[in-house]
């Protein structure tokens, strides 16, 4: 059996790491970790744990920071991971199986984001062999990508694979760490490009980053702009459809965003990364008044991932919309199930039972709702709350 090595670089993660940690128990056989400047207890809790903790002055460059933990590795194998993720303990023997198959240079590892309502999944390069032409690229948004490329062109017997199923399960950051976490991103990005222009997966990451700022005019235009590179693999190809899709539908340019979300979903990747490009492309379609394609599109979501609450919700709409009140309502009841903070999907089963003549399943569903909305400091609980005091539901 190859042995494997887990590879970090961390930064004041006492409070996550352990979790981290304890989740690749009984599959590595080594946990490299590089600290880059900790003031907690970060390297006293990763060294209790059996890793080899190193350090290093934070190098603003998060590739150099990885190569520089890939150095000290000695598996056979490496396995990368952030400390706000954990490995699922469902898809270790899956794992095991893919490191033992002759010829196969990375496993691509299907991660999930913890609680993320349209794009649950993604799929990243995190299992390796540890190869000396394989390292890090890029200062942000790093890979070994580019290396994997450039071996399997010199040697062709390597091959890629795509692991089915949740290998990875990721966290995240909360809102007080968004900002600086995206400040931080668009300077490396930045900065990066200026050096590579033609660089398609930094064309999509820095694009998509100035949408979500608000900056959509040049995120519009460096996501064109890889696209005319000629560059792009395929699951970057499809990113930058899906990102310039979800720009034009906010500037209101239907065709244009039909046009994207469809060369999206053309594109020949994993069912499962799909998911935010159906959702967006759906709720389109449903805005645009095509019902019926939008209930094909929403079925196919909660046939993909069964457990996606936003999935469920989408499809309630269009059941509402066409007047089957009863499946809208358990397709609410399905979504609440699974994500039990669903506010608008809880006020949506209340607008259904009531037009549904089922009065005290509204209200329940109504007072759930203003509960939630007052919980996430949403002016929609005022709102509600006036509704049902005009319609004489609650005093």
């Amino acid at each position: 059996m190859p042995t494997l090595s887990l590879c970090m670089i961390v930064k004041d993660e006492a409070h996550r790491l352990p979790q981290c940690l304890a989740s690749v128990q009984g599959l590595v056989q080594e946990m490299v970790v590089l600290d880059t400047g900790s003031q907690d207890k970060t390297p006293t809790i990763a060294k209790k744990a059996g890793a080899k903790v190193f350090k290093t002055t934070w190098p603003e460059d998060f590739s150099q920071a990885r190569n520089q933990a890939l150095a000290k590795a000695t598996g056979d194998w490496v396995l990368v991971l952030d400390a706000d993720e954990t490995l699922n303990p469902k898809m270790l023997d899956s794992i095991q199986r893919a490191m033992t198959e002759d010829n196969t240079l990375v496993v691509n590892l299907m991660r999930q984001e913890v609680g993320a309502v349209q794009s649950p999944y993604s799929l990243v390069s995190r299992l390796f062999r540890r190869h000396p032409a394989l390292r890090f690229n890029r200062p942000y948004h790093e890979t070994i990508d580019d290396s994997v490329l450039a071996l399997m062109q010199q040697e062709p017997r390597w091959r890629v694979v795509d692991l089915p199923g949740v290998a990875i399960l990721h966290t995240g950051y909360g809102p007080e760490q968004l900002g600086a976490k995206q400040q931080r991103a668009q300077t490396l990005l930045e900065k990066a490009l200026a050096e590579n222009p033609q660089d398609a997966y930094l064309c999509s990451k820095l694009g998509a980053l100035y949408n979500s700022l608000g900056q959509e005019k040049e995120g519009i235009k460096l996501l064109k702009q890889g696209l005319k590179s000629n560059q792009a693999s395929i699951p970057v190809r499809f990113e930058l459809h899906y990102h310039l899709a979800n720009a034009y539908q906010r500037q209101k340019k239907w065709e244009l965003a039909l046009k994207h979300y469809q060369k999206a979903l053309d594109e020949e990747i994993l069912l499962p990364l799909k998911l935010g490009a159906l959702n967006n492309y759906g709720a389109l379609l449903h805005d645009l008044g095509d019902l019926a394609q939008a209930k094909k599109i929403f079925a196919t979501v909660v046939q993909i991932d069964p457990t996606l609450a936003t999935g469920h919700y989408n499809l309630g709409r269009i059941l509402k919309a066409q007047g089957q009140l009863l499946e809208a309502i358990k397709a609410y009841q399905r979504a609440v199930e699974l994500n039990p903070n669903y506010a608008q999907a809880y006020q949506n089963l209340g607008v259904t039972t009531f037009k549904a003549g089922l009065l005290a399943e509204s209200l329940v569903a109504f007072k759930t709702a203003i509960s939630l909305y007052d919980q996430q400091g949403s002016p929609e609980a005022e709102v509600l709350r006036r509704s049902l005091q005009e319609m004489g539901m609650i005093e």
